[in-house]
């Protein structure tokens, strides 16, 4: 199949457009105001993501239902785990956990998502998905049992995200955690941008438009932001 919304985002990169993503967690999240939640989202939104490291059965497909009411942006499943894969969604970032030593995180749960996509007509997108420190603990850390990246080490982390482009990843992700108190500085993602030539995201402790500025500013195709996005003032800097 034609990587259609992969394909619309290589473009907007060519461009030098930028894109925002909006992450959204089907188990913290009212399936009932997400059209009230969708007026609230930024105008330079361009993706939403759904999806988290636990989530209940089935609260993925629901959620997505939801939001495709009352939008037409395009819905990125960000699976933790097989089970959030749906063909209500437009795309799978089909994650490889290349920060990790876990083969579950590496193999096992794309071979176990199988089954399911071999019959849905869902755009799948393979990822390098590197879990970068971000000062505390993250759900994805605990979730996996893996150790995320030292933001001392920036070689260690430009390497690993060759190592993804060379493996045939379309996507680059450096993330941070949910709630990380240090988002990936700026100088790792230039860093890692300098050596790439896929789409870059970055995710993870952004709160403020300082910081997503600083992001852009450093090369990151595209910021992923929670509901941060709903107090960016320059105080919380």
């Amino acid at each position: 199949m034609e990587n259609s919304y992969y394909k619309q985002l290589v473009h907007s990169v060519s461009h030098g457009d930028k894109c925002l993503a909006i992450l959204i967690d089907p188990d913290k999240f009212d399936d009932g105001s997400s059209e009230v939640f969708l007026k609230k989202i930024p105008e330079t939104t361009t993706h939403l993501f759904v999806g988290g490291s636990t989530v209940h059965n089935n609260a993925t497909e629901r959620t997505i239902k939801a939001l495709k009411q009352h939008t037409r942006l395009p819905i990125f499943i960000f699976p933790g785990d097989f089970t959030q894969v749906t063909h209500e969604a437009h795309a799978l970032l089909f994650l490889s956990l290349l920060s990790g030593r876990n083969p579950e995180y590496l193999i096992g749960q794309h071979i176990k998502a199988i089954p399911k996509l071999r019959d849905l007509s869902l755009e799948v997108i393979p990822t390098g998905y590197l879990l970068i420190d971000g000062g505390n603990e993250s759900a994805v850390a605990c979730v996996t049992n893996t150790l995320p990246l030292s933001q001392e080490n920036s070689n260690h982390i430009v390497d690993t995200a060759l190592a993804a482009q060379y493996m045939g990843m379309k996507l680059v992700y450096l993330e941070a955690g949910s709630g990380a108190n240090n988002p990936v500085h700026p100088k790792i993602i230039k860093a890692v941008k300098d050596e790439i030539s896929i789409p870059l995201i970055v995710g993870g402790g952004i709160r403020t438009e300082r910081q997503k500025a600083a992001a852009f500013e450093a090369g990151a195709d595209m910021i992923v932001m929670g509901t941060a996005f709903e107090n960016q003032e320059e105080s919380n800097v």
